[in-house]
């Protein structure tokens, strides 16, 4: 089991060095990555989280730092961690780009290797869930939480079969190990956390994406579509707002198609002894 879990973490961390390699960082505009009409799961977490002035904050699988950058603008005092250290060059990177700056710290979610008592007000984890072991990384993010702080996070779910139809398709921009969230994973934040916040997007508002693919001809496996949805968000508003008025709508009269969407947003509070 050790070994398998050795090989996965070296999978995860060449892919993202890999990524890290091909990213140009200069052309990455932290503002609208995290405003854009078609990042919803971001105007939701900045919503739960509020102000930010002087808090600390800890990103959990940064990435390439466009959120630990946007954060940063926002006044938090940012700690980055990654598995990947070409990751961590890129945020740091962009960071210096933006004018604000970043504690860098290479670790994997499941042992984040803290060793100075770090505490943090706010834990941010976007995107990442899904490639980590969920319960041990929910267990070492508790230990870092100062009282009263919050956790906060987006990952894509299971159920929907166009979007795993896509997954199917999208091998050469996705790792092997990726698990979207399923109905227990959501509940594992209730098992570990006395409040727990959970809001869903993207329903109807998917038509976006077969419009990529069947009208645009855009390949999977060439474009991240995740990413360039926000980065096209101006260009996409004019169907992506009434299609996000109607799926409020169809979310808040039909609860159960949660579960259908995309991506889930959770806010997690009040951690459990």
């Amino acid at each position: 089991m050790l070994d398998e879990e050795n090989e996965r973490y070296k999978a995860e961390e060449a892919f993202h060095d890999d990524w890290a390699k091909n990213a140009d960082y200069s052309s990455i505009d932290v503002i609208k990555m995290n405003e854009s009409i078609t990042a919803p799961e971001m105007q939701q977490i900045v919503k739960f989280i509020g102000s930010l002035k002087g808090k600390s904050l800890l990103d959990v699988g940064c990435g390439l730092g466009e959120a630990s950058a946007y954060f940063a603008l926002k006044g938090a005092n940012v700690t980055s961690t990654d598995i990947s250290g070409g990751m961590l060059e890129i945020a740091q990177k962009l960071a210096a780009r933006n004018n604000v700056q970043l504690k860098t710290h290479k670790s994997t979610a499941e042992d984040l290797d803290f060793r100075n008592g770090e505490k943090f007000d706010v834990v941010y984890v976007g995107n990442l869930f899904h490639h980590v072991e969920i319960e041990p990384t929910i267990l070492n993010i508790k230990k870092v939480m100062n009282p009263n702080a919050i956790l906060v996070s987006w990952d894509p779910l299971a159920y929907n079969p166009l979007i795993n139809i896509y997954r199917w398709i999208a091998k050469d921009v996705r790792t092997e190990d990726e698990h979207p969230f399923k109905l227990s994973d959501i509940n594992l934040f209730k098992k570990h956390f006395n409040k727990v916040t959970v809001q869903y997007y993207w329903l109807t508002t998917l038509i976006i994406f077969i419009l990529m693919v069947l009208v645009q001809f855009r390949n999977p496996n060439k474009v991240r579509f995740w990413k360039i949805i926000v980065e096209e968000g101006d260009k996409w508003s004019w169907l992506y707002r009434p299609l996000a008025a109607l799926d409020s709508f169809l979310l808040r009269v039909f609860p159960f198609l949660g579960l259908l969407c995309w991506n889930v947003v959770i806010k997690a509070e009040e951690p459990k002894e």
